[in-house]
Formats: C-alpha cells, sequence, structure tokens
C-alpha cells in the first residue's frame, strides 16, 4: 500500500470512528457533516471524497461493524466439532461481541441499521457473501448427515440469530431485566432444541 492510500485510510477511519462516537453519544441525529468533521480533525472535503455523503458514512460504518461481526462468527464455527456445540459458540460469540462493541452494536440493531439493510440488502448481503457463506458451509454437511432439521437455510439463520438479536435488542435499550451472560448460558440449549432432527 502506498503512503498516498495509507493516509486515506487512516483519514477514513478517523471519520468512521468519529461518527460511531457520535451515534452512541446522540444517535442518528448526531452524525451531521458539521459535528463529524469537528469531531474527527477531518475536513469536509475528505468526508466527501471518501464516503460522498453523510448517509455514505453511516452506511460504510454499519457495513464496517457487521463486517466484523460476521468474521468472528464465522471464526466462532472454525473449532466447533458438532452442529450443538458451534450452534453454542455461535451464540455466545455474538453475545460477546455486542458486550465488548455496545456502540457498534447500537448502530447494528438500530433502525438505522434496519433501513440501510432494507435499502441496500442485496449490495449488503453481495458484500459479506463470504462470510454469510462460511456459515453456509458449516451448516449444509450437517444437515445433509441428519444432525440438524433439513430446514431452509434462511430458517435456520432465523432460528439461531433471531432469539440472539431480540435479547440484544432489549439489551440495548436499558431494560435492565436482560443479562447476557445468563443468556449465553440459556440460548444455546434452547436455540438448538429449534434445530435438533
Amino acid at each position: 500500500m502506498s503512503p498516498k492510500q495509507q493516509r486515506g485510510e487512516q483519514t477514513a477511519d478517523l471519520l468512521l470512528d468519529a461518527a460511531l462516537r457520535l451515534y452512541a453519544a446522540e444517535g442518528e441525529r448526531g452524525i451531521t457533516v458539521s459535528a463529524v468533521t469537528r469531531e474527527s480533525g477531518v475536513s469536509l472535503g475528505s468526508l466527501y471524497h471518501h464516503f460522498g455523503s453523510v448517509d455514505g458514512l453511516v452506511a460504510a460504518l454499519t457495513y464496517r461493524w457487521l463486517s466484523r461481526l460476521l468474521t468472528e462468527l464465522a471464526t466462532s464455527l472454525q473449532s466447533a466439532r458438532t452442529a450443538r456445540t458451534g450452534i453454542r459458540a455461535l451464540v455466545r460469540t455474538y453475545l460477546t461481541f455486542i458486550q465488548e462493541h455496545r456502540d457498534a452494536a447500537l448502530l447494528l440493531h438500530s433502525s438505522t441499521a434496519d433501513r440501510i439493510g432494507m435499502a441496500q440488502g442485496r449490495e449488503l448481503r453481495d458484500a459479506q457473501e463470504a462470510r454469510l457463506s462460511a456459515f453456509a458451509q458449516w451448516i449444509q454437511p450437517r444437515v445433509a448427515s441428519g444432525e440438524i432439521a433439513p430446514l431452509p437455510l434462511p430458517l435456520i439463520e432465523s432460528l439461531v440469530l433471531g432469539p440472539v438479536v431480540a435479547v440484544v435488542r432489549r439489551w440495548l435499550s436499558g431494560i435492565d431485566d436482560v443479562d447476557l451472560d445468563a443468556a449465553a448460558r440459556i440460548l444455546p440449549d434452547r436455540i438448538w432444541r429449534s434445530l435438533a432432527p
């Protein structure tokens, strides 16, 4: 990578990091051109050069953190010997990621991310295809062997991640009746029961 490319990457990182801090502090309304340039110390021209608009910045920020989450989830499956231990690893990795990256989790589980996902769903899926296919490649042999019920992959994804996302959204909303550590102990076996043949 050339020095110019490195500087460009560093500038983009400054903008993305500033946008995440602003989002965590004030939500979507906090991410304005003036707030981002002030928080990052980066010029207005650089923001437009790298992202085209504030919406482009927020979309890039969402893709960045979704990519990190999906990478960790795919990695968690690599050492799983059985479907059951894989589901356990996936659920626990997701919940640990949320606890370690609360600010990013707020964005990933927000109406902002939902809106981006709905508007750019196909592009988002294509951009994350390698990581999503890791899940499919891990699941398909286990379905074929009878270790997991023969359900369509989108339904399996929903059965695994749906309960986890619901618990995470509740926790992120500030409702204090959800303990993510307890969820990490309880949910894997409950989810497993929905997938067992």
